[in-house]
């Protein structure tokens, strides 16, 4: 069956790399400025999407990053936070997903008075309210927070101890986010051992602005999912006819199953590839290695998963089991606990089902 832009809207998504400060709507944008007595990039709705769009959309990662000033900045107190994750469930449910992970950096929340703890029990406030409300309408989500830490700040064990304290509270593991070059992950290690040996997961963002030494040392830290990743293509090499050659890095991928966390208009708007038809996204499908598709930032790229997965779905040509495939690969690399999981696989697969 061929993919309609329809089809794909109501078929169940999930999605695991959506930053909580780059997903916020327009109208909370110039709702929350108005409170805060700040100016606003613009004087509606429709100026303030367009402004963080056409700055995002600069082929630089350094410049797409400025357009985070404006919305962390906007999110510094407990019901600023509250509210942006209640909104982002209830958009999550509006796009058909019944899974979604958001990851932000409560180091950079902390402005206006509040502690670590107090940011991330606002947040996971927001987050139980849209999932109730998205429950009681009958489009239930599952929504859970990763804790980002920014690689260009030093370590700070106290980050590891706030996700800790978290896990089976709302948070299931950790993130780091920030620019790649000349901050290897290896400098957070002991973050990250203190984490997983708590039970909590580990992504990290890697092979996006940095090549594949970036990849193999947050393989090294123990990533089980890699944001972006999409330099691995680097490591592949096609001979034609569907024929491919892995190298070592790739090869540790695909046989570990290290998902990455493909976040395709993102890509183009930082300078990865110039178009979509350029996107790592169709070797890295064929040469087997497990990939999701993502948002990153719906605010800056002006998109949605529905946008997201129906542009692929047309570069690639993919049917519905393609669209099946990935969506239950999404799930498999979810940081949720077996029960949630279980329950999960069994709403996907009988939603597919129905769509024929």
């Amino acid at each position: 069956m061929s993919l309609s832009p329809d089809l794909v809207r109501m078929a169940p998504k999930v999605a695991l790399h959506d930053h909580l400060d780059g997903g916020l709507r327009p109208a909370t944008v110039l709702d929350l400025s108005r409170q805060e007595g700040t100016q606003a990039p613009g004087r509606t709705e429709e100026e303030i999407a367009d402004w963080f769009f056409r700055t995002a959309d600069s082929g630089s990662l350094p410049r797409y990053l400025e357009t985070f000033d404006v919305t962390v900045g906007l999110m510094q107190t407990a019901p600023a936070l509250t509210r942006v994750a209640r909104e982002f469930v209830e958009d999550m449910a509006a796009d058909h997903v019944v899974y979604a992970e958001t990851r932000w950096a409560p180091q950079q929340h902390l402005r206006a008075g509040l502690t670590l703890d107090q940011a991330v029990a606002a947040v996971q406030q927001g987050l139980t309210e849209g999932m109730d409300a998205a429950r009681s309408a009958g489009t239930p989500v599952v929504a859970r927070q990763l804790i980002t830490v920014m690689r260009q700040l030093d370590p700070d064990p106290e980050l590891a101890r706030l996700t800790v304290s978290w896990l089976g509270r709302g948070v299931v593991g950790m993130d780091l986010a920030g620019p790649e070059a000349g901050f290897p992950a290896s400098r957070f290690s002991d973050l990250f051992d203190a984490v997983r040996t708590n039970g909590g997961h580990l992504t990290i963002h890697a092979g996006e602005a940095d090549g594949l030494e970036s990849i193999q040392n947050a393989i090294d830290c123990g990533a089980e999912r890699l944001g972006h990743g999409v330099r691995l293509v680097d490591d592949i090499t096609s001979y034609g006819s569907g024929v491919m050659s892995l190298g070592p890095i790739a090869t540790d991928v695909r046989g570990k199953v290290i998902t990455l966390e493909v976040c395709p208009s993102s890509n183009i708007q930082t300078g990865v590839c110039r178009t979509l038809a350029d996107h790592p996204i169709g070797p890295l499908w064929r040469a087997g290695i497990p990939v999701t598709i993502s948002c990153d930032n719906r605010l800056m790229s002006a998109t949605s998963m529905t946008r997201e997965l129906t542009l692929v779905a047309e570069q690639l040509d993919w049917e519905l089991a393609d669209l099946r495939q990935i969506t239950l690969a999404g799930l498999e690399a979810a940081f949720c606990d077996e029960e949630t999981f279980e329950d999960l696989d069994r709403t996907v697969t009988e939603q597919f089902d129905d769509l024929g």
